[in-house]
C-alpha cells in the first residue's frame, strides 16, 4: 500500500510542475521551473538510485489582454500575435539517499510566432497587411538543483516538506535572430533579433528556490503543494528588441530585460491502485520588481491563475501523466518603463497575449 500511494503522489506532484516553460506567450516564462519527478517520496524502492523524465507540453496563445482586460477587437480584427510553442524537458535526478537528491534539467524549444507589427515598416510607416512568422530552435536554460526532505522520511511517512536550491544557467540563446520582412530599404527583410517571447533563454544566471509538500489524509486522498521562485540578478542583456523603431515613446524598451518568475500550485488528489487524479488551482508569472538588482528596460510582467486537472498511472518503475492547465484570469500587469510612460491622466499598459490553456504530457522512469 505505501508503495502504490507514494507512486500516486510523486505522479501528480510531478505533473504539471514542468511547465514553466513560456506558458504564457508573450509574457515570456522559460524552462527552468522545477522539473518532472524532483520530488521522490521516502517509501520508493530504496534501490532505484536514478530517475529519467521526459515532459512535453504545448499552446498557442493569441488572446491579448492590458491588465486583466481582453482586447477581444485583436482577434476579430485579424491584428492578434500568434505564437505556437512546444517544449521538450528532459531531466535526471539522482538520489543520494533518503533525504538528498540532485537534479538536472535540460530544456528544449521550438517556437513560432506570427505577427503583423514587426514586419511591413518602411520608411517608419508601418503596413498591416504585412503578416509573417519568425521561428526559434535550440536548447533552453539548463538548471541544476538539489532537495532535501526537512523532515525525517521514517517518521513522517503520511506528510513532508521538500526544499530546494538551485543555479540557472544561461545556456539558451538570447539572441535569437531570424528575417523580419519589408523592414529594409525598398521593402526587403532583415535579420533582427526575435521577440523576447520566443527567445530560447534570457541571458542571465539566477538562483532557484523551491518548496514541495503532500500530505495524506487517508488511504485515498490527499494534498500537494509546489511553490517556486527564480531570482535574475541581472537587469538586462544588452539584446535590442527594435521597439523604439515602432514609436519614439518606446525608446525606454529598446533593449530586453532579464525578470524573474515564480510560479505556485496547490490542490487535492484521488489515489487508487497506481492511478491518481487530481485537481489544484496554479499561479504562476513575472513579477513588476524582481527581488535582486534593477528591473527597467523592456520586460511583459503578468500572471495567469489557472485551473490544473491532472492524471497519471504508475506501474512497475515508470509514471505517464497528462495536464492540462485551463487559465481563469489572465493579468499583464503595468512594466516599470509603462509607468514611467504613464501620466496622472494617461494610464499607459502594454499588452500581452496569452494562452488559454497548456497541454502536457510525459513520463519518468526509475532505475539502479
Amino acid at each position: 500500500m505505501n508503495r502504490i500511494l507514494s507512486a500516486a503522489f510523486l505522479s501528480v506532484i510531478c505533473t504539471g510542475v514542468i511547465s514553466r516553460v513560456q506558458a504564457q506567450g508573450c509574457v515570456a516564462l522559460r524552462g527552468n521551473g522545477p522539473a518532472t519527478c524532483t520530488i521522490t517520496h521516502p517509501d520508493e524502492d530504496r534501490s532505484d538510485k536514478w530517475i529519467f523524465s521526459m515532459g512535453a507540453r504545448y499552446f498557442k496563445s493569441y488572446k491579448h489582454f492590458k491588465g486583466a482586460e481582453e482586447q477581444k477587437e485583436r482577434v476579430l480584427n485579424g491584428t492578434e500575435v500568434i505564437n505556437h510553442q512546444t517544449a521538450i524537458d528532459l531531466t535526471l535526478t539522482r538520489l543520494i539517499n533518503s533525504r538528498w537528491s540532485v537534479m538536472l534539467d535540460v530544456p528544449l524549444l521550438a517556437n513560432t510566432r506570427s505577427s503583423l507589427y514587426e514586419h511591413g515598416l518602411v520608411n517608419g510607416v508601418n503596413n498591416y497587411n504585412q503578416r509573417h512568422s519568425m521561428h526559434s530552435y535550440g536548447m533552453g536554460d539548463m538548471r541544476i538543483a538539489v532537495y532535501r526532505w526537512l523532515l525525517d522520511p521514517e517518521k513522517h511517512k503520511k506528510g513532508n516538506i521538500q526544499a530546494g536550491l538551485g543555479i540557472k544557467f544561461a545556456t539558451g540563446d538570447y539572441d535569437y535572430q531570424d528575417y523580419w520582412y519589408n523592414v529594409g530599404p525598398n521593402g526587403t527583410k532583415q535579420l533582427r533579433t526575435v521577440d523576447q517571447s520566443i527567445q530560447l533563454g534570457d541571458g542571465g544566471t539566477g538562483l532557484t528556490a523551491e518548496l514541495n509538500l503532500y500530505q495524506y489524509f487517508s488511504r485515498h486522498f490527499g494534498v500537494y503543494g509546489n511553490f517556486y521562485y527564480l531570482s535574475n540578478p541581472r537587469e538586462q542583456n544588452g539584446v535590442r528588441t527594435y521597439r523604439e523603431t515602432l514609436t519614439p515613446a518606446l525608446a525606454n524598451e529598446a533593449i530586453c530585460s532579464v525578470p524573474d518568475q515564480y510560479m505556485a500550485r496547490a490542490g487535492v488528489n484521488y489515489m487508487t491502485k497506481g492511478f491518481s487524479a487530481a485537481l489544484g488551482a496554479r499561479l504562476e508569472g513575472i513579477p513588476v520588481n524582481d527581488l535582486i538588482g534593477g528591473s527597467g528596460d523592456f520586460r511583459r510582467p503578468g500572471y495567469v491563475i489557472s485551473l490544473e486537472p491532472n492524471v497519471s498511472y504508475a506501474f512497475k518503475k515508470m509514471n505517464v501523466f497528462a495536464g492540462v492547465p485551463v487559465a481563469l484570469r489572465r493579468d499583464r500587469t503595468q512594466s516599470n518603463t509603462d509607468k514611467a510612460r504613464s501620466t496622472p491622466t494617461n494610464k499607459v499598459n502594454g499588452d500581452a497575449a496569452f494562452a488559454d490553456y497548456v497541454i502536457n504530457v510525459g513520463f519518468s522512469v526509475r532505475f539502479r
